[in-house]
């Protein structure tokens, strides 16, 4: 009797959550749909701009949201990766931006944390990644949509298997790589009359060379560089997830429960099957409660298929 009682109250508890989790992402659009409706230049001049300023804390209390619906899921370690990530996204991509690279690189802390820890998170560590590098850098700010956008993507394509083997996730960056590109064409010519980097700029102005007007211009430019950056990003993931230790991989209910990395994140061989499915309960007691149940049936499946 007591169990169906917990049965019956899990939906009730898990209301609230899903009702954080679509605000965050409504506010995340709304936020998108203002900028390009309104079209606001100013932005590019930093934070004094009611714009800046709106933007700002719509891609903020967006990502803010999506964190507090998906924080009684989330473990330790998922906790731990989602800061990491959101350094990983401003640092490398303030480098990239600053040498003048065609492609950006700062989608990296994103695409790992989405496929360690599952789309929602993916999506907050994008959108909370621009919202604060934009705080000094105003041209990352108005991109948090589109970053927020590629962490969604990342972490389905991640669980439904894009990285179980190293060879499909580029596969994978090149779809997300197109959809971020067609996202971000806009923002970045309603607002920035399509200025970019030394690379970026000079790919637009080829294709306006061809007699593209700007908006298509930029459009390719981002289909282009979009797709070669998230091909370099989820390459660059796949390398550093497949290196990281067993152990380690399994401390994500995400990545253990989905089998992100296939037999990686089960059971090896037959051999060690009481051990794995001993680990993975230890680590869902941890993690999770409700993972416990679930995980050695877990351990037993190789991932292929």
């Amino acid at each position: 009797m007591s169990s169906s009682l917990i049965l019956a109250s899990e939906p009730t508890a898990q209301r609230p959550r899903r009702i954080l989790i679509v605000l965050g992402a409504a506010l995340i659009v709304a936020t998108y749909v203002f900028l390009v409706v309104v079209q606001p230049a100013e932005i590019a001049g930093g934070m004094g701009s009611t714009a800046s300023l709106v933007s700002l804390f719509g891609f903020l209390g967006g990502g803010a949201l999506l964190v507090g619906g998906i924080l009684p899921m989330l473990s330790t370690s998922s906790l731990v990766i989602m800061p990491l990530g959101i350094a990983l996204n401003i640092a490398i991509g303030q480098i990239a931006g600053s040498l003048g690279m065609q492609i950006y690189l700062d989608a990296i802390g994103t695409v790992l944390v989405a496929v360690l820890a599952g789309p929602a998170a993916g999506a907050a560590t994008g959108a909370i990644s621009n919202a604060v590098w934009g705080l000094f850098n105003p041209f990352a700010l108005p991109f948090a949509a589109g970053a927020a956008l590629v962490g969604l993507l990342a972490g389905l394509a991640a669980r439904y298997g894009a990285f179980r083997r190293i060879y499909l996730a580029p596969v994978a960056g090149l779809v997300v790589g197109a959809v971020g590109g067609l996202v971000a064409a806009p923002v970045a010519v309603f607002m920035f009359g399509a200025a970019g980097t030394f690379g970026t700029n000079a790919i637009i102005a080829v294709f306006r060379s061809m007699g593209d007007k700007l908006l298509v211009a930029a459009t390719k430019q981002g289909l282009l560089s979009d797709s070669l950056d998230k091909i370099v990003v989820f390459v660059i993931v796949a390398l550093i997830v497949y290196a990281l230790p067993q152990r380690a991989v399994r401390q994500f209910p995400f990545a253990r429960t989905y089998r992100v990395l296939g037999h990686r994140t089960g059971t090896t061989t037959g051999i060690d099957t009481g051990t794995a499915a001993t680990t993975g309960t230890a680590a869902g007691s941890l993690a999770d409660p409700r993972q416990a149940a679930t995980t050695p049936a877990r351990g037993n499946d190789t991932g292929v298929g």
